[in-house]
């Protein structure tokens, strides 16, 4: 009798290349099937911190807050160098003149809102927030509703287009920060699954990976499909970006750049995280 998951992830390229071999049958997990619900990533932090999802893609600053009943999956993942969030303006000018103003940011619980809550610090300044759908954040910033914005996703290919100005690129700032390359996001399953389920997940995601690297053009019509307006050289840009070496397996850089992200989260969130393994064995 097949065994009935509940995964989810987002519909942004990167993830739907990774998963696309998985959703589709074409690696068989049997008995494991799946239930498969994509949503915006604060929806999937949100989900993954009510324990609602079996398997789901979370922030890596989201992360800190579910360690307790969750473990993250090497592979799956968004992390790398030069991939990380940018805070953009309607004008260049210094991060210190955003003092007091209005920034957009993609969630509260996302990595985006802690590099930038972290950048703010070092910088001793503090803005006031403003929660907005990732899509939602370049129009309300070119109609000035907010005075700035952080963008993820391909708002790094197509800010541009609404004449706006990279004020700071966070991944770098991050990098600078710690040496480190930036994890954006995880795949987290619940511990209660048991390290062979896991492992057996973990594997699969790996060959999903690998059989979109064999032939691109398999999972594009999913990817298009969930992709919706974007245009076809930015979803591109779009993988080759956020699939690295890291989303087959996080090795040990990757561990370590996760495991500094998460204190670096508990500190500013004022939690405490528990002494249990972040990733599942390799």
């Amino acid at each position: 009798m097949d065994t009935v998951f509940q995964l989810s992830y987002s519909p942004c390229p990167n993830d739907t290349y990774i998963f696309y071999a998985l959703a589709t049958g074409l690696v068989d997990l049997s008995p494991y099937k799946f239930n498969i619900r994509l949503a915006d990533v604060e929806v999937l932090n949100g989900w993954a911190r009510n324990g609602t999802m079996d398997i789901c893609k979370v922030s890596a600053h989201a992360a800190a807050h579910i360690m307790d009943d969750y473990v993250l999956l090497r592979a799956g993942g968004a992390l790398g160098r030069g991939v990380g969030p940018l805070l953009l303006g309607r004008s260049e000018l210094e991060i210190e003149a955003l003092d007091g103003k209005k920034v957009a940011i993609p969630g509260r619980h996302t990595t985006a809102n802690l590099l930038f809550r972290l950048m703010c610090r070092n910088a001793g300044i503090e803005v006031e927030t403003v929660e907005l759908v990732f899509d939602q954040i370049m129009p309300a910033v070119k109609n000035g509703s907010v005075d700035a914005g952080v963008v993820i996703h391909e708002g790094r290919f197509t800010f541009g287009d609404y004449g706006l100005f990279k004020l700071a690129d966070l991944g770098s700032w991050w990098e600078g920060y710690c040496g480190l390359p930036i994890p954006l996001g995880s795949i987290a399953i619940k511990r209660s699954l048991g390290p062979e389920v896991a492992a057996k997940i973990n594997n699969g995601i790996r060959e999903s990976i690998e059989i979109a690297h064999s032939d691109p053009s398999i999972p594009w019509d999913y990817i298009k499909k969930n992709a919706q307006e974007m245009d076809d050289n930015v979803i591109r840009q779009h993988i080759k970006t956020f699939v690295t070496d890291y989303s087959v397996d996080v090795g040990s850089e990757g561990e370590e750049a996760v495991s500094r992200l998460l204190g670096e989260a508990a500190l500013m969130d004022g939690v405490k995280l528990p002494e249990l393994p972040v990733f599942i064995k390799s």
